[in-house]
């Protein structure tokens, strides 16, 4: 079906458009195009002068809308967290399942293989753990943890590797054999819940691994003699890292500064839970976060449109960059900045109407509208 956008604010990702319109055909954006020179012989959706952006891309939770996938690793799970994410703007995601069993590890790939094909948005899945450091788990399950060989990655690639999207890991617990292994394999690799010092981060940043996992959580921070791999994130020129915009992960003068430093290589997750009284994630809300058992930080109740709104109301952080931290730059970390993640013919027409209090009004999501208010 082909129909019109407008009149709205289009944000492509490089450019904001007033008083502009998108033409969907089918599941791709046709063109953009001003308001005045768009066909009159087309159905509409009202965009009602408000900002359309990229849907948001959200490459780091585990649960929401009442489901908790990395307890409940089903189909049934990933169809309810698919449609919740979807009411706040989320059109492509990749859940997380931490430190987990082997079973449970398994479990959740064959959910998103079995899931794909009928979840809109679900891209793969993203591991955190088990080949981290036990003196950075946080809320990680110790008795899982490992130290990779060869031969088990050889295994987890087996069982997953037609879903594994990206895996969070620390440098310092794992060989450059494996490490190669996993990159050649093209799983994108990501440094977290690692004691890892600069140099070892460095050279991390400089072989296999694309990113850091959750920007000062859980990894050797920043010190005047010890720069840790904080420093060495910031330092680098290409690696990326997720941040969690809520102002409990981190405080909103450090995501700033961050942002400052790191420019279009920062972008935005969730890392959202929710609530859990069963299985080896348990998980209560503590205001807009969550705690283990052990009232350890354990997860965020944050949605995308709240971290943007956060970047740029607590943080001073542009509302175009704001958009693109949450959209354009973790498309690009997996090599999808092309498909989803910002506007343009011939890309996914995934896309968000926010109002001015970045409210969600309406999503598209693979040319499907849906509105909400």
């Amino acid at each position: 079906m082909r129909y019109l956008i407008a009149p709205c604010t289009v944000y492509t990702g490089s450019a904001a458009l007033p008083h502009y319109a998108v033409l969907v055909n089918g599941d791709r954006v046709e063109a953009l195009l001003p308001v005045v020179a768009a066909p009159t012989d087309l159905p509409r959706r009202d965009g009602r002068g408000l900002h359309l952006c990229p849907g948001f891309v959200d490459v780091q939770l585990y649960g929401g809308g009442g489901v908790l996938f990395s307890v409940d690793p089903t189909v049934a799970t990933l169809k309810t967290l698919g449609a919740s994410l979807r009411r706040e703007g989320t059109t492509s995601f990749v859940p997380t399942m931490p430190t987990n069993s082997p079973d449970m590890m398994r479990a959740a790939a064959a959910a998103v293989r079995e899931a794909q094909p009928t979840v809109p948005g679900l891209l793969g899945l993203h591991l955190e753990g088990p080949y981290i450091n036990p003196g950075k788990k946080g809320a990680h399950q110790e008795e899982f943890i490992q130290v990779p060989t060869p031969e088990d990655i050889t295994v987890l690639l087996r069982e997953t590797q037609d879903v594994l999207r990206l895996l969070t890991l620390a440098p310092e617990r794992v060989s450059p054999e494996v490490a190669r292994q996993l990159q050649r394999a093209g799983v994108v690799l990501s440094a977290g819940h690692s004691l890892a010092t600069y140099d070892q981060a460095t050279a991390a940043f400089g072989s296999y691994y694309r990113a850091a996992t959750h920007l000062f959580n859980a990894m050797s921070g920043f010190e005047s003699r010890a720069p840790g791999l904080v420093g060495a994130v910031y330092d680098h020129p290409t690696a990326q890292a997720s941040i969690i915009a809520d102002g409990v992960h981190c405080d909103y003068a450090a995501l700033r500064i961050s942002q400052r430093i790191m420019g279009e290589r920062l972008f935005l997750i969730t890392d959202a839970v929710d609530s859990s009284d069963h299985g080896a994630y348990r998980f209560r809300r503590e205001h807009n976060y969550f705690v283990n058992e052990n009232g350890t930080l354990a997860g965020s109740a944050l949605t995308m449109p709240q971290a943007v709104a956060n970047c740029v109301r607590q943080a001073g952080i542009g509302f175009e960059e704001a958009l693109r931290m949450a959209t354009l730059y973790p498309a690009r970390l997996l090599g999808m900045d092309g498909e989803i993640g910002q506007l343009s013919p011939g890309a996914r027409a995934d896309m968000c109407l926010l109002d001015e209090d970045f409210a969600v009004v309406a999503t598209v999501q693979g040319g499907d509208w849906q509105e909400y208010k």
